[in-house]
């Protein structure tokens, strides 16, 4: 396939998974294994190789979500939100982190991968995003829009344009993300106080 067409054809796809994943729809999590495949390839091209590597992981997580997410769906057709520990999120992140750097220097002593190090610590954050993503926590947007701001200015200078400009655009669908997920954990929370006063 052309590159370019690869690269446009991922991020159509992209687009769509994260759209639905915004809307709480489970329909978003076989569209997102579509995304990493074509997205494996356009990164296998770039010699992003942590990138490669993760988007094959999170073909694992996404089969996870899947099946996590098929248990709590509503009458709406849309998954409940979960709050995330405190003790649970510094942990995540610790473990994140130090995979991060470990990641980092694999690639960097023993590929000739582009950015290793960058490129590994936005993989291991992403991984932690998708994670809690997952597990239906309102936190995974915030790591998001964090990791995807860094990865637009990665992409550019990796000269992946269209890429980056989706990157730009997750952005917005990530704080889209943030906006609807807390409505709904809101909504929850005031359901299940009401519920308990009743």
């Amino acid at each position: 396939m052309n590159p370019a067409l690869l690269e446009w054809s991922a991020a159509a796809v992209s687009m769509l998974g994260v759209w639905l994943m915004t809307r709480r729809v489970p329909l978003a999590w076989p569209v997102g294994l579509v995304s990493v495949a074509l997205y494996a390839l356009v990164f296998v091209e770039a010699r992003l190789y942590s990138d490669t590597l993760l988007q094959i992981v999170f073909g694992g997580f996404l089969v996870y979500g899947w099946v996590r997410w098929r248990g709590q769906v509503e009458d709406d057709g849309r998954v409940a939100i979960l709050p995330l520990a405190r003790r649970a999120l510094w942990r995540d992140l610790g473990i994140g982190v130090a995979f991060g750097i470990a990641l980092g220097a694999a690639m960097h002593f023993y590929t000739d991968a582009a950015l290793p190090w960058l490129d590994a610590m936005l993989a291991a954050l992403s991984l932690v995003a998708q994670w809690w993503q997952a597990r239906r926590h309102t936190a995974a947007w915030w790591l998001w829009i964090l990791v995807d701001v860094v990865y637009v200015g990665m992409y550019m200078v990796k000269s992946l344009h269209v890429t980056a400009v989706l990157y730009l655009v997750f952005v917005g669908l990530a704080v889209m993300g943030l906006r609807a997920w807390t409505v709904a954990r809101n909504d929850a929370l005031l359901h299940n106080v009401e519920g308990r006063r009743g």
